[in-house]
């Protein structure tokens, strides 16, 4: 069993003010709420070292903001910190090189560095309160190693501050010391990195008080000796290390270099790590191409290679992925040896994944002949204080195992993500995958520090075609890229701006993105208020994502990537649009935007409901065009400077929602907006999948009418299938004790949490078997009536339940009844019944052949319920030729035989029974069954 128990709490602090009184006070995020307490705080040194400051337009920008509280939840200190320097002294695109002309022995880099725009408190803590908050921002961004800050050459800070920041030395000959001076606050002074060790024996003592918080859960599977027993038994394949705080031990990580990778082969989609094996010529990484392929499949073949890559997330990379090695406790990389290519799965979810089918038979899955190339970590323990710097470990793990280029951690799923496996990459399991954990994954390479992001040039084109090769839409990235660096304006005049991510000159991301055109739009379709103040915001300022691959190897740079892209493209917010997709394997160009691993770092923004405006009335007073005009509908990302140094909680709790009904699309959609929790278990089990994956205008979606809680434009803008599996079948059982579901009475779907959602079906009506030439009336038959038909389903009678039944029937009425003389009943008495019949007048069935049969209600409500409607829709019926007959039972299909087709059917009423019958020529009848019989009836599955 492999454990991990970490808890992050709000830790109290105590400060002293210079008279010798104390505060207790806990540091958090800045919120709007706080601005009015932040500008009491200020002072006339504030003024004097930040300058006039809006202080709701600073925090609209900022990076990290964070305000200490005290016990009564009264702001006692607020600071603020972005990504470039708080005076205007050079831009903030330019800053790096800046500080490296002018300043010596200068280590900051984007990755490593925040500046401070903003200090204000309590002037008596002021010195207490300015060191807590350095802490608790170096504690937040685990890679922030300098804190800098510029102040006016002819000022001083208080003697408290100046204790946290000291003077950085200038150049000899730089002139920026005229003007400002530059004071810096080290890591190492507030919240260093851990020093790691291997474990001792004399360590016990330290680490019991952090192993026994978790003794009543472990105590059945551990001994009470079992920390002394693994310290002890230590040898070359088994490890301990520790990591100290002032000599004394607050965490360890217990290490394994023997790890079985079938098994996880087996259940988890590892293509991108090269099945964590070490990769040698035999490896059969790709189908084996057939000897001959007829010209006529060129084409379907490439579609279905295409759509294969997209759902089966199976991706290639190049063949020698020995990335790293180490050397004298360096990290090195080989340029020509790194893995490329972009991770797709359910953490980077593609535009619109086709459907996962139940039984993939004909799925390929790469051969891995090498040794394996990865060390587990078996146990992991850190005292809740140092929890972000658990990634210090990997440093010292990755020396012990110098052969060892993968370090993997199985989670359970109900276990909370611990800042650990943060930094890691969680594999993607395949669709019925029953292992009982999560699988993450971390290369050495991960550890580098040297995470470069710059615009492009000419000569970066070969790197970036190795980097996309395999990706769907790699020539469309390729296309962007050079039209950035030839005119930096798409042919519309847009302008254009890429960059690219390094690492030891050899590219691993490149981004996309254009200055966004239709900000209104986006304001009055979505809630992106939710997430910005617009006012504070320029028009240039909003960006478009238009592509975003970076390196599985670095992902837990994504978001620094993303930091990086919206300080020297000079944006606050960044939007990604997910188009529907309506052709299976097929993107919707131009609309498609390429796949974006970024997309679990971004946040779903919820549509806004629309005002139908009547514009020719309105006339001058009509909404512009921007904001009215009809497009296609998509789901809308975000990200913008105050969310980038935010985490999502992520939940890899198996959450399996069967039925696509509404109240299982309602459950999904709440899930997936909610903004700070990403989902990454959500499974959809359904006979046909997601609803309304065809295209808009569809004639056979006519059948029915629309769900009064989801449209075409509701599923555009929700994009489920960014967010959610779907196995595409219907369950036929649960076994609770196992916790599992049975799909098609073959694949098992395992689950934590069961929601069943199947909503309510129309069901095959059985005839009551009266014997017409009796004369029977319905008060003879009522106690046979209704009745669920269990016997085979004739081909010419149709159900209608989803878009599915109305495609299969349409199709069936085009290729045998259109051009034919037969009749047609459609029985049934909800409204479904008149949008078939005008569906059927719409196709060309003359109303003669049209034969409606409403049997009798349960109630004197129907379903029209106004008399005035009713008698409008029985006026135009009469006017088309539809025969229409009330209170009529089906009592016989083809003289009481099991038809294969039916030829004709007979009905008792209240008075006297009537059959129809066929033409002569075509032997020919379909009947549409809409409802059973005046109300829709549970399902018991889907």
């Amino acid at each position: 069993m492999f454990s991990f128990f970490l808890v992050a709490v709000c830790k109290m602090t105590t400060i002293t003010s210079l008279r010798g009184d104390t505060e207790v006070v806990s540091a958090r995020r800045t919120e709007s709420r706080d601005v009015s307490d932040i500008v009491g705080l200020f002072s006339y040194f504030a003024e004097v070292i930040f300058g006039r400051i809006d202080v709701t337009y600073l925090l609209e920008k900022s990076n990290l903001a964070l305000t200490l509280c005290n016990e009564k939840n009264e702001a006692v200190a607020h600071a603020v910190f972005l990504d470039y320097p708080n005076w205007n002294v050079t831009d903030q695109s330019d800053w790096e090189s800046f500080l490296h002309e002018n300043y010596i022995n200068n280590k900051c880099t984007p990755l490593n560095t925040l500046f401070m725009h903003l200090f204000v408190a309590k002037e008596e803590y002021a010195g207490g309160c300015c060191q807590e908050i350095v802490r608790k921002a170096f504690i937040t961004v685990p890679e922030l190693q300098f804190i800098l800050l510029f102040i006016p050459a002819d000022e001083n800070l208080e003697p408290d501050m100046g204790n946290v920041f000291e003077k950085m030395t200038s150049a000899p000959g730089s002139v920026v010391d005229a003007n400002f001076t530059l004071l810096v606050c080290h890591r190492h002074r507030y919240h260093p990195q851990l020093y790691i060790r291997k474990a001792r024996l004399e360590d016990y003592d330290d680490l019991m008080p952090i192993w026994t918080r978790w003794s009543e859960i472990r105590k059945e599977t551990y001994s009470e000796y079992f920390l002394a027993d693994l310290i002890e038994c230590q040898d070359e394949e088994n490890q301990v290390i520790v990591c100290e705080d002032h000599d004394t031990a607050v965490g360890f990580m217990s290490l394994c270099s023997q790890v079985n990778v079938s098994v996880f082969q087996e259940f988890f989609d590892l293509g991108p790590f090269r099945g964590l094996c070490k990769p040698l010529p035999e490896d059969m990484l790709k189908m084996p191409k057939k000897p001959s392929v007829p010209e006529d499949g060129d084409k379907s073949n490439q579609t279905s290679e295409e759509a294969k890559s997209v759902s089966s997330r199976n991706f290639e990379h190049i063949h020698n992925q020995d990335v790293a090695v180490q050397k004298d406790g360096a990290i090195t990389i080989s340029h020509s040896e790194m893995p490329l290519g972009d991770v797709r799965g359910k953490d980077f979810k593609a535009l619109a994944t086709p459907l996962l089918e139940t039984e993939e038979k004909g799925t390929f899955h790469p051969a891995y002949r090498g040794a394996s190339n990865a060390f587990c970590i078996h146990q992991f323990c850190i005292d809740e204080k140092h929890e972000t710097r658990s990634l210090d470990f990997l440093h010292y793990a990755f020396k012990l195992f110098p052969d060892k280029d993968f370090c993997v951690i199985l989670v359970p799923h109900h276990v909370p993500e611990f800042h650990l496996i943060q930094s890691f990459v969680r594999v993607v399991p395949f669709c019925t995958s029953r292992f009982d954990h999560e699988l993450y994954v971390f290369h050495r390479a991960g550890l580098l520090k040297l995470f470069n992001v710059r615009r492009p040039t000419t000569s970066d084109i070969p790197g970036v075609k190795v980097l996309i090769e395999t990706l769907s839409l790699n020539e469309s990235i390729l296309n962007d890229l050079k039209m950035f660096i030839v005119a930096r304006r798409d042919p519309d005049g847009t302008p254009v701006q890429a960059f690219i991510a390094e690492v030891l000159d050899q590219i691993v991301g490149i981004s996309v993105i254009k200055d966004e055109m239709d900000i209104e739009y986006i304001r009055s379709h979505y809630n992106i208020e939710d997430f910005i103040n617009f006012n504070h915001y320029e028009q240039e300022e909003h960006g478009h994502l238009h592509h975003f691959v970076l390196n599985p190897v670095f992902r837990h740079y994504t978001k620094h990537f993303l930091k990086e892209i919206l300080r020297l493209a000079h944006k606050s917010s960044l939007y990604y649009p997910v188009y529907p997709q309506y052709v299976e394997g097929k993107f919707q160009n131009p609309c498609a935007h390429s796949l974006t691993s970024a997309l679990h770092y971004m946040f779903p923004v919820r549509p806004r409901r629309q005002i139908v405006y009547p514009l020719e009335e309105l006339g001058i007073n009509a909404p512009s065009e921007q904001v009215s005009k009809d497009q296609l509908h998509y789901s809308l990302n975000h990200i913008n400077r105050k969310l980038v140094l935010e985490s999502k909680v992520s939940i890899n709790t198996r959450i399996v929602v069967v039925g696509a009904s509404d109240v299982g699309i309602s459950f999904l959609e709440t899930l997936i907006f909610c903004p700070h929790l990403k989902f990454n278990n959500l499974t959809l089990i359904s006979v046909h999948g997601l609803p309304r994956k065809d295209l808009q205008g569809s004639k056979h979606r006519r059948f029915l009418i629309n769900s009064h809680c989801f449209n075409d434009e509701d599923y555009a803008q929700m994009s489920l299938c960014s967010w959610v599996n779907v196995v595409v079948g219907k369950m036929t059982g649960i076994n609770r004790a196992a916790k599992y579901v049975v799909v098609s009475k073959e694949q098992k779907v395992p689950y934590d949490y069961l929601v069943l959602c199947t909503g309510q079906k129309y069901q095959v009506l059985s005839p009551t078997g009266a014997d017409i030439s009796k004369l029977p009336t319905n008060r003879e038959v009522i106690s046979k009536w209704p009745q669920i038909y269990t016997g085979e389903i004739p081909s010419n009678h149709f159900t209608l339940n989803d878009d599915q039944d109305c495609l299969k029937a349409m199709r069936w009425l085009e290729e045998n009844v259109i051009n034919s003389e037969g009749n047609i009943i459609v029985y049934g008495n909800t409204i479904d019944i008149y949008t078939t019949v005008e569906t059927l007048l719409s196709l060309g069935i003359n109303g003669s052949r049209i034969h409606l049969i409403q049997p009798p209600l349960s109630s004197n409500v129907t379903c029209l319920n106004n008399n005035e409607i009713e008698s409008a829709v029985q006026e135009a019926l009469s006017k088309a030729g539809v025969s229409v007959y009330y209170d009529s039972i089906l009592a016989q299909w083809n003289e009481g035989d099991d038809p294969d087709l039916i030829t004709c059917a007979a009905f008792t009423t209240s008075t006297k029974p009537f059959k129809l019958q066929c033409s002569e020529v075509f032997f020919l009848e379909v009947i549409i069954t809409c409802i059973f019989p005046n109300q829709k009836s549970p399902s018991a599955w889907t």
